[in-house]
């Protein structure tokens, strides 16, 4: 149980945490790209802030490549191509790999036809959903995406109910901005992200209050009702309208990109994690035009920053804003891991036979 009273925690160089991830993938089996592609992405999480989606993501990976339900050095594969709709089979393979190789498909349609629909299906955890907007947005495209997750028990309760029925369903948006960083909005469609409840629980504190309930349906703070039985769930944002907005990704990217639903068809009890993502790429040349479209962004995210701020607040932010200051301070201080994840890692390093000699020298 979470005691309030948290447990340590490490600081560890950004490219400390870079090679001892490499060298964990490398040890397990993963190619030198596949292994730099995962700790890219997990590392970049952990800078961004987004710690739930970092390197704690390990021990899970590690024990789905062992099971098989992560397959090592897999790519992606067009299974379905009507030219600017195509479907992609990720045979569970890395996300890391998958998703990208997903979306540099579907930046190639865009560029010759304006747009591209991506179905990409069955792929292992694909992580940071920003992670694939960035990508669009530096080949100069806006994109969307509706993201569903099945293969383990529901984690989120619909508006309303009492009991889980799907999971965590990210949405995102990316907007790129000639000369700058590109506006990113990415999140949960719950109150709170099933990874940071393990951040939590790893920690051993309580969460905030209106994120979670047990499993008579009545709040509670305890991010343990998620681990152990009789389980709970976590809450949907803002009420109906995170909801509903959970049931679209599902229904999106599970049921449109034929990549299968969050239901008893596809929960498992189990490690599984997979994920189903329906992107739209766009090209702005083939709508409104570049030079229009790259001024009216700047017009307007000019207008809305120059809000005054409320009281209590430094300054009005763009979407993304946030988690570009998190990865300015923690690469100059370090990335914070909890004790207990931290320890996970070094487990998890042990099981994949790296050197025990390797280990402290890696993770120093």
């Amino acid at each position: 149980m979470a005691d309030g009273q948290g447990v340590g925690e490490v600081r560890v160089a950004p490219d400390r945490l870079h090679a001892f991830t490499m060298a964990i993938c490398r040890a397990d089996g993963s190619s030198d790209q596949e292994a730099r592609l995962v700790a890219d992405h997990l590392v970049l999480a952990n800078l961004y802030g987004h710690d739930s989606h970092g390197v704690g993501m390990m021990p899970a990976y590690i024990q789905n490549t062992t099971t098989g339900r992560c397959v090592r050095n897999h790519h992606a594969k067009i299974i379905k191509d009507n030219g600017a709709v195509i479907v992609i089979d990720g045979g569970v393979g890395y996300g890391q790999v998958v998703a990208k190789e997903a979306m540099d498909f579907g930046i190639e349609r865009a560029k010759k036809h304006g747009v591209c629909v991506v179905g990409l299906t069955n792929s292992h955890h694909i992580g940071r959903i920003g992670h694939w907007a960035e990508q669009c947005a530096r080949a100069g495209m806006v994109s969307t995406h509706w993201v569903n997750v099945h293969g383990h028990k529901s984690l989120v309760a619909p508006f309303g109910g009492a009991e889980p029925r799907y999971s965590t369903n990210p949405y995102c948006t990316a907007v790129p901005r000639k000369g700058k960083e590109p506006i990113v909005l990415d999140f949960a469609t719950s109150q709170v992200a099933m990874g940071k409840v393990r951040v939590a629980n790893n920690k051993k504190v309580q969460m905030e209050a209106g994120l979670l309930i047990n499993a008579t349906g009545d709040d509670t703070t305890e991010p343990g009702v998620m681990y152990n039985p009789p389980f709970g769930a976590i809450l949907p944002f803002g009420l109906h309208k995170g909801g509903g907005l959970a049931v679209i990704c599902d229904l999106l990217a599970g049921a449109l990109t034929g990549g299968k639903t969050h239901s008893p068809r596809t929960i498992k009890d189990g490690t599984d994690i997979v994920n189903n993502m329906l992107s739209i790429i766009i090209d702005p040349a083939a709508m409104g035009g570049t030079q229009a479209f790259e001024d009216e962004v700047e017009t307007f995210i000019t207008w809305v920053k120059s809000a005054k701020p409320r009281p209590g607040v430094a300054e009005v932010l763009a979407p993304g804003e946030p988690e570009r200051a998190r990865k300015i301070d923690r690469e100059k201080n370090g990335v914070p891991i909890d004790t207990t994840t931290w320890q996970q890692l070094i487990d998890v390093a042990a099981k994949v036979r790296l050197n025990d000699t390797e280990i402290p020298k890696i993770a120093a």
